[in-house]
């Protein structure tokens, strides 16, 4: 799969302040992982159950100037859960959704974009199990999907502190929201991101200052 817009904006916006131990759900390519790794000084660790993409994370891990701090596994969250110690500080994850479109003919992509493997449920749940008591969950989802999600983590006991939603332009509704929880309760800080305006790929100043580490031309 290539590089997305989605994961650039989370492994960019994701707060990594305080964060010793770093948790990637469904890395893909590696990409948040590697974010990570060039943001902060963190141990970071990285989940990814698809054969093809996991291979790929590690060709691009190996490849990055960080290998001895990133830790891949080839495994489902929910099974991962289970074998491994609690402790994180920050776990992040641009989960699979578009749950009511048509799947991809291609079994690998359709896993990777469907809640088929990994539900928001599933997430929110193993992330209390081993995230610790300061722990956070950063994630990025599309905009009509980030009240049930606030909603479902509640629940659990998660609050969220922040919240950008994400507009394509100026004049278009958000499309993405990018959202972090905590089981402090916190008063929860929102603002806007455009990402363009004036035409294709004349992007806005403040989408420049959060992601220029991670794009050559920027």
């Amino acid at each position: 799969m290539k590089v997305g817009t989605d994961g650039v904006l989370l492994g960019a916006w994701a707060d990594v302040s305080r964060a010793e131990r770093i948790l990637d759900v469904g890395t893909g390519t590696g990409l948040i992982a590697i974010m990570m790794a060039q943001r902060s000084s963190a141990e970071i660790h990285a989940i990814e159950p698809e054969s093809k993409a996991f291979e790929q994370a590690v060709n691009n891990v190996n490849n990055s100037p960080w290998p001895d701090r990133i830790h891949l596994s080839q495994v489902y969250f929910q099974e991962y859960i289970q074998q491994t110690p609690h402790g994180f500080d920050l776990i992040v994850s641009n989960p699979p959704y578009f749950k009511n479109s048509l799947q991809s003919p291609n079994e690998e992509r359709s896993q990777a974009r469907h809640a088929r493997t990994l539900t928001c449920g599933d997430l929110i749940q193993g992330s209390l199990k081993i995230m610790n008591d300061k722990g956070r969950l950063s994630l990025i989802l599309p905009c009509n999907e980030g009240p049930g999600l606030t909603e479902m983590a509640g629940q659990q006991g998660l609050r969220c502190s922040r919240i950008t939603y994400v507009k394509p332009t100026p004049d278009k509704d958000p499309k993405r929201v990018l959202m972090e929880f905590s089981r402090e309760s916190l008063e929860t800080i929102e603002d806007y991101l455009i990402i363009e305006k004036g035409g294709r790929h004349n992007f806005t100043e403040e989408y420049r200052n959060l992601t220029r580490d991670f794009y050559l031309y920027f």
